[in-house]
Parts: C-alpha cells; structure tokens; sequence
C-alpha cells in the first residue's frame, strides 16, 4: 500500500502537468480555429462593402489569412507539450521544399494564380474566354483554380496555370463593344435604297449607342449579292441582346423595303442551244450564198 500511494504521489504532479497542457492546448486550438474563422468571414464582409476593394482577390486573402492564424494555433499546441518549434521549423522548411520539389505543378498554380491577381487581366463577373476552348464568367480566382461559370449555368474549373498560359480574351472590361451586322442586298435591287433604310434603323434603335455614331458600309461583293454591314457600339452589357435584336429587323427592314431574298444567282446555258446558235450565222451565210 505504502509503494502504491509512492507511485501515486509520483505521477500525481506530471499527470497534472499533462492535464493542464491537453486543457490548454485545446482552448487554445478551438480559440484559434475560431478566430481563423471569424477573420475569414470579416474578410469576406469588408469585401462586400467596401466598393474599393476587387472581389477577385477576396477567395485569395481570405484562404491565406485562415490558414496563417491556423498553422501558427497548431505551433502554439505544440509549444504548450514542449516540442522545440525552431527546429519543428526548420524540419518544417526542409520538408516543405522537398514537397515543393515534388508538387511544381500545384506552385505554379498558386504563382499564376499571384500573377492573375496583381495584374488582373481578369476579374470576379467579367465574361472572359481562355483561348480557344473555354469561356464564362468569372466568379473567382483561388490559390489553386479559376472558376467560371458558361452561358447555360455549367461550372468550370481551371487550373491557374492553364489561365495564365493561355490567351485570355475579355469581353467585359470596356464599357462598351462594337457590333458588325452583314447583310446582302442582291443585285439588282437599289443600294442607296438598302444603306438608308439600314441607317434609319440604327440610328432610331433604343440599344444602338449614337457615341460613336453607327455606321452602313459596303465592305465586299458575293456570287448572291452586295455585302452591307452595319456597323454600330453597343453597352457590352446589351451586346448580345442587340446582336439578336439586329440580326431579326435588319432583314426585316430590308424586306420591307422591297429587297429580295439574297439566292446565289447562277446562269445556265445548253450545251445544244449555244452549240446550234454559234452554227446560226454560218448556216445563214451558206442560204445567201
């Protein structure tokens, strides 16, 4: 009994130790996951209201500031069971450049990722395309991937790498697009007659913008007619809507207006007539003889 109550008073102390170490090691790591938490959302708020502040980089910092808050909570725990954190860190830094090493392609995303958000080539709903193959709009860029989303509601996910390598086209970041209509006016028919009737279109259409004022050219010649365009700015907003709006009362107008439908034209001859009327004038020249 006596030996026991030995042991007793032994571990008593250091079990205690450890006691008050996992107690405070767990308020300190559910404070800290909290506060990581907390930072992340007032991010996320001070991005909504403040109109200075781009969303693009919102997803970004608010990922770097939680996971920041969180790694130090997790040396902090460690700290509170005597683990030697300046060569828990270096270890750290060793295996992070092998890991590094082995994982170049999740670093390059994260370093293209870093470039698309300090020279913003693209932002959060600006409609982009990425080449040739994809387009949407933006809704963010993460540390690992650009996500947007196409016309028809399906979401697209692309590594930041892939964006930056590709040639991005941006279809939102001016204010304003021009938009080429062509039409064919076929042979025949009046052009002056078509150009005006094209002009009074445009110039009264409530999407067409008169700043810059829009424009009727004749910009080619086909085998069914006489190429006609016009040429108009629109809000990139309304572009779409008057590209549809456009295309339906510019053949409309034209029609209205007594223009045939613009068929390819082709002429067609017999063999047998042409052959007989190219006979005709020596065949006559033999009756007078």
């Amino acid at each position: 009994m006596d030996e026991l109550l030995k042991d007793v008073n032994a571990w008593t102390p250091l079990a205690i130790a450890w006691g008050s170490n996992l107690l405070a090691a767990t308020i300190i790591l559910i404070v800290g996951w909290w506060v990581s938490a907390a930072v992340g959302r007032a991010v996320g708020k001070a991005a909504s209201r403040s109109p200075r502040i781009d969303p693009t980089i919102v997803p970004m910092v608010r990922s770097v500031a939680v996971w920041a808050i969180r790694i130090f909570t997790l040396i902090a725990v460690l700290a509170r069971f005597g683990v030697q954190t300046a060569s828990l860190i270096a270890v750290l830094g060793a295996a992070g450049l092998a890991i590094g090493l082995a994982l170049q392609g999740t670093l390059q995303n994260i370093s293209a990722g870093i470039m698309l958000l300090a020279l913003r080539p693209l932002r959060a709903g600006e409609y982009i395309a990425i080449g040739s193959s994809q387009e949407g709009t933006v809704q963010e860029v993460g540390l690992f991937l650009t996500r947007l989303t196409q016309a028809d509601g399906i979401n697209i996910s692309l590594p930041n790498s892939t964006v930056w390598n590709a040639t991005i086209i941006n279809y939102s970041r001016h204010v304003r697009r021009r938009l080429d209509v062509a039409s064919v006016v076929r042979y025949g028919d009046d052009i002056d007659l078509a150009i005006n009737t094209l002009k009074a279109l445009v110039a009264k259409h409530p999407l067409v913008l008169q700043d810059p004022a829009p424009a009727v050219l004749v910009t080619e010649y086909r085998d069914n007619g006489v190429v006609v365009v016009a040429r108009v700015w629109a809000e990139a907003s309304k572009h779409w809507e008057l590209t549809c709006s456009l295309r339906y009362e510019v053949r409309k107008a034209l029609e209205s207006a007594g223009m045939r439908a613009p068929v390819p034209v082709r002429g067609v001859e017999d063999e047998e007539v042409s052959s007989g009327a190219a006979k005709a004038p020596a065949q006559s020249g033999d009756l007078t003889s």
